[in-house]
């Protein structure tokens, strides 16, 4: 067969063409960053987030939030909007002014709660737009502090059929009531869910014996745990986690090949400017690359991540057909 061969002419002709195309996308990224870097907030960033003060979600907002502020020069308020797992603050964020300046601090209950509510009152992955994907936090199962149980085999010794163990989790659809049903189907305990509007009153409702087990984030759990208020039995990460060292996983008690965290980033309205966008993104990742800041959630719990913003939106879309599936396979539905 012939070798089709291009002669010096066409060879000029090709090499012209491609340092156009390299000037080209050049030009055009310089256009981008230029824009994102002359992008200025003429008003306050609100982030809503889904669930009560004191969470996991809450304080990470808050964190970012101040960290922020003090970057950009704007004022940037939390604002706590909880109920219906997320979808409250989710529909207001999805309805706001698409400038930036209004933005949803999102866990992973934004990508399982379609396959656990019925309505939702916006579209997921056509009302938002990912900016920046903070990183993922271990769940903890904790009891009061002054509870006989002491390991994962002593809960299960309780959790018989003939009496389920109630377990508080941080709201219907949420990652932690999620690994909860996980944990009870996988190991044939009875276990009988008690939702709460967020993971702060959830561990606080432990703490003060109000229900004898609870699945919450490691962030919202480890201050009442060094308090001695309530006590870690259990991570639901594959590996230990940083702010609570002594706690074993659920693989080291038995449990394998069960691992729930929980997704933390930031969603703007679908129409906002991709200049809005890039500036929030680099001046996050700027914020999460200080090693203070590093030290101090990686202390709470916190695995970081570093990824951009499409990809961020990629693994949400990932998320939630894994997240259906299972919802599906435990017959989860809040209404």
């Amino acid at each position: 067969m012939a070798r089709l061969t291009a002669g010096p002419a066409a060879r000029r002709l090709w090499m012209a063409a491609a340092a156009l195309l390299a000037v080209a996308a050049a030009g055009l990224w310089q256009s981008h960053t230029g824009a994102a870097a002359a992008m200025r907030f003429d008003k306050p960033i609100t982030i809503v987030v889904t669930f009560p003060p004191g969470g996991g979600t809450d304080l990470l907002a808050r964190r970012l939030g101040t960290a922020l502020q003090e970057r950009i020069g704007q004022s940037v308020v939390v604002d706590n909007r909880p109920g219906a797992s997320g979808n409250i603050g989710a529909r207001i964020v999805a309805e706001a002014a698409p400038d930036g300046t209004s933005l949803l601090m999102a866990n992973s209950s934004f990508a399982i709660n379609p396959g656990v509510y019925r309505e939702l009152g916006f579209d997921p992955l056509k009302d938002f737009k990912a900016v920046f994907n903070a990183g993922t936090i271990a769940s903890v199962l904790v009891v009061p502090e002054s509870s006989g149980i002491h390991s994962l085999a002593d809960m299960l010794a309780q959790a018989s059929h003939d009496r389920p163990l109630a377990f508080a989790s941080c709201g219907n659809g949420t990652p932690q009531h999620m690994a909860g049903e996980m944990l009870a189907q996988v190991t044939g305990a009875s276990m009988q869910h008690v939702p709460y509007k967020g993971c702060g009153p959830a561990i606080t409702a432990v703490a003060a014996a109000q229900v004898p087990l609870g699945m919450v984030t490691a962030s919202s759990a480890t201050p009442l745990i060094d308090a001695g208020r309530a006590r870690a039995i259990a991570v639901t990460a594959s590996t230990r986690v940083a702010s609570l060292p002594d706690v074993p996983t659920l693989a080291e008690q038995g449990v394998t090949g069960f691992a729930v965290e929980q997704r933390h980033g930031l969603l703007a309205p679908a129409a906002t400017p991709e200049a809005a966008v890039v500036r929030l993104h680099r001046e996050l990742t700027q914020i999460l690359a200080e090693p203070a800041m590093q030290q101090s959630l990686r202390t709470q719990g916190y695995t970081l991540v570093r990824q951009s913003s499409e990809q961020f939106g990629q693994l949400i879309e990932a998320d939630m057909e894994r997240y259906a599936a299972v919802t599906a396979q435990l017959g989860l539905k809040a209404d």
